[in-house]
């Protein structure tokens, strides 16, 4: 999904232009890829992303996040609403993220059962 909350096929780049984000489905495991930014811009398309994880009947459903290059506060509250609000025995497993991320996490939600995180 890009920005305006749309699928996209993979890219040739990597990387978007700033002020964007793009999301697609993975390969292999159940879950999604964010590539560039998790701002005001980019919110509902994050949202987006987050509500379908959230449908899914997958036990684990993996965000993989090594090439977000900047996410904000309401970023990672949306993040952690939706991880709570999964039913019991889910879980979402945040790939490499932004230390950031996982700084917010840790101090505005620390010890989140149902948010794993995996760095290299």
């Amino acid at each position: 999904m890009d920005s305006a909350g749309q699928a996209e096929a993979p890219s040739a780049s990597p990387t978007p232009p700033a002020g964007t984000l793009r999301v697609r489905p993975l390969t292999g495991r159940p879950g999604w890829q964010a590539v560039g930014e998790i701002s005001l811009t980019t919110r509902p398309a994050w949202e987006q992303t987050l509500h379908h994880l959230a449908l899914s009947d997958e036990e684990a459903c993996h965000l993989e996040l090594s090439a977000v290059t900047f996410v904000d506060v309401a970023g990672v509250s949306a993040l952690a609403v939706t991880a709570q609000g999964l039913t019991q025995g889910r879980r979402i497993v945040l790939e490499q993220p932004p230390a950031t991320l996982r700084r917010v996490l840790d101090m505005f939600w620390p010890d989140l059962p149902t948010v794993e995180v995996m760095a290299r």
